[in-house]
C-alpha cells in the first residue's frame, strides 16, 4: 500500500488553502488584499483552489496610491474580470483631499505610509472583520515575527507583544466588536518558494516581473524607475537598464535590479543565488529606520 506524500509545495499548498478556508468559516465579512504583485497573484491562485466552482467568499481590495506601476494595474483589472470576481478600489488621492493629508516631499515623494489612513477608512466603510495579506516571514524582520491570523485593535493597530499562540496550525479568530484580523496565507513561503509555485503552477505576472530596459536613476545603487513623481537634481544622471522587479509597491519607493532574466527559470536562478532578501534589496521605504515595517504596522500597515 502506498503512502500518501506531499513536495515541499504542495504542503505550503495545503496550508494556504486551510488557512483560506478557516478565514471564510471564522469571519462574516474578510476582504482579500491584492495589489496585483506576484504575492496577492498567489494569493488569488490559491483562492480559486480553495473555492471553486463557489465564489470567493470575499471580495478583492485595492489601495491605489496613485503611484503604481501602471503594468501592474492594467493586470489587476484584467485578472479581476477574468476570474469574475468583485475588485473594490480606494484611492489614497481621495484619502488626502477628504482628511487634509500633507503630500510627502523630497525627491521620492512616496504615498507608501498613506495608504494606512485609506485602508483603515476601506475596512470601516465596509466593515472588514479580517483582511488577507500576502505577507511573507522572509521578507522583514517584523513580518518573522507576526502570526498568520495577526489581531489588530479597533484603531487597526498592532500590539506585537499581544499575539495569540498558533500551536498545531489552530488558529484563533475570535475578536471584540471593533476589532479586526490580517490573515497571512503564505507567512510560511520564502521567495523562492512562491517562484517555484509560480513556475509549477504556470500563474501569469505582470511584464516588470522579467527583464526589459526602463529609464531609471541610480541611487546608491538602487535603480528607480523614472517617472512624473521623481524630483530630479541637477546631478542625477538618468540610464537605460536592463531590469526586472523582484516586488512590486509605489514607483517611488521600489527599486529595480539589474538582470538579464526573461523567463520564469532564469528568475528562479538569478534569486538562488542572491543573499539579500527583496524587500532589503529594493524597498527604499524600509530603510526610513531600523524598525520602519513594525513602526507602519503599529499604525495599521498592512
Amino acid at each position: 500500500m502506498s503512502k500518501y506524500h506531499l513536495d515541499y509545495l504542495e504542503q505550503l499548498e495545503s496550508e494556504a488553502i486551510h488557512i483560506f478556508r478557516e478565514v471564510a468559516g471564522q469571519f462574516e465579512r474578510p476582504a482579500l488584499l491584492f495589489s496585483g504583485g506576484k504575492d496577492s497573484i498567489t494569493l488569488v491562485h490559491l483562492a480559486l483552489k480553495a473555492f471553486r466552482p463557489g465564489k470567493f467568499p470575499f471580495p478583492l481590495v485595492h489601495i491605489d496610491t496613485g503611484h503604481n506601476f501602471p503594468e501592474v494595474l492594467e493586470f489587476r483589472d484584467q485578472l479581476a474580470e477574468q476570474i469574475g470576481e468583485k475588485l473594490i478600489v480606494r484611492k489614497v488621492e481621495d484619502t488626502i483631499k477628504e482628511k487634509g493629508l500633507r503630500e510627502p516631499k523630497g525627491k521620492l515623494p512616496s504615498r507608501n505610509a498613506l495608504q494606512t489612513f485609506t485602508l483603515l477608512d476601506t475596512v470601516e466603510e465596509f466593515e472588514f472583520d479580517c483582511c488577507i495579506g500576502g505577507g511573507r516571514r522572509d521578507e522583514e524582520k517584523a513580518r518573522a515575527k507576526e502570526r498568520i491570523f495577526s489581531v489588530r485593535d479597533d484603531f487597526g493597530q498592532w500590539d506585537p507583544k499581544l499575539q495569540r499562540p498558533e500551536l498545531w496550525n489552530t488558529y484563533n479568530g475570535k475578536i471584540h466588536k471593533g476589532e479586526q484580523v490580517r490573515a497571512f496565507p503564505i507567512s510560511n513561503w520564502t521567495e523562492l518558494d512562491v517562484w517555484n509555485y509560480i513556475l509549477r503552477e504556470n500563474i501569469q505576472l505582470p511584464s516588470i516581473y522579467f527583464s526589459h530596459e526602463r529609464e531609471v536613476l541610480n541611487l546608491d545603487n538602487q535603480f528607480i524607475a523614472m517617472n512624473e513623481f521623481v524630483n530630479l537634481d541637477e546631478n542625477d544622471v538618468v540610464t537605460t537598464e536592463k531590469v526586472r522587479y523582484r516586488t512590486v509597491g509605489d514607483m517611488t519607493c521600489t527599486a529595480a535590479v539589474l538582470s538579464e532574466a526573461s523567463n520564469l527559470e532564469q528568475v528562479i536562478a538569478e534569486i538562488i543565488t542572491t543573499k539579500t532578501s527583496e524587500r532589503g534589496e529594493t524597498r527604499i521605504d524600509d530603510r526610513t529606520s531600523e524598525a520602519a515595517m513594525e513602526d507602519r504596522k503599529k499604525a495599521g500597515y498592512f
